[in-house]
């Protein structure tokens, strides 16, 4: 399976790389991706109902977890926005799944994004987080082209237990994330 081949090349050459570079005393220390947080706003669902529910299928279609509708909180009079009103959806993935993510993300998804350089590496957030944003959500195989209505992008974002943007940088490497021009 291809979640457990990424997780093997975690334990075996990932965890041992990043233990020697970064001088940890224990492998406890090496940080780890704890989930990935895929979010989609969908500003069409105010006007349209039904734009939301189509988000949250192809969310679930994507991750093959089951997605959640995101409500407003606050009531916002020029956008015609309502507190409580669905305007987007999120999946949260650990364990498996999440390792599963990761290889379609890096192998099949970004590569088939147009006219593709790589991954900015401005996207931490100063706490070892990375949030990458993708334009349109049918560069996954999932999403069938003829069925899609509206393009759409969506916010991933890998959250780690690294203590800095350079560990984190490090470790999403390791895993294979193409990054455009790397610090090396």
């Amino acid at each position: 399976m291809a979640n457990s081949r990424l997780k093997e090349k975690y334990n075996k050459e990932i965890v041992p790389a990043l233990k020697e570079k970064f001088q940890y005393k224990s492998v406890m220390q090496v940080p780890r991706v704890l989930k990935i947080s895929i979010n989609k706003g969908i500003g069409a669902g105010v006007a349209d109902k039904k734009a939301v529910d189509t988000g949250v299928e192809e969310l679930t279609q994507i991750t093959g977890q089951k997605a959640v509708q995101t409500v407003a909180k606050n009531s916002i009079s020029n956008f015609k926005l309502r507190e409580g009103m669905a305007i987007g959806a999120r999946v949260t993935l650990r364990g498996d799944k999440m390792y599963e993510f990761i290889d379609r993300l890096m192998n099949v998804a970004l590569p088939r994004v147009r006219d593709f350089r790589g991954i900015s590496e401005k996207g931490f957030d100063g706490r070892g987080n990375y949030t990458l944003g993708v334009k349109e959500q049918i560069i996954f195989p999932e999403i069938s082209i003829d069925k899609v209505n509206r393009i759409s992008g969506m916010n991933i974002t890998f959250v780690t237990n690294a203590n800095s943007d350079e560990e984190s940088y490090e470790l999403l490497k390791a895993f294979g994330l193409p990054f455009a021009n790397s610090k090396n």
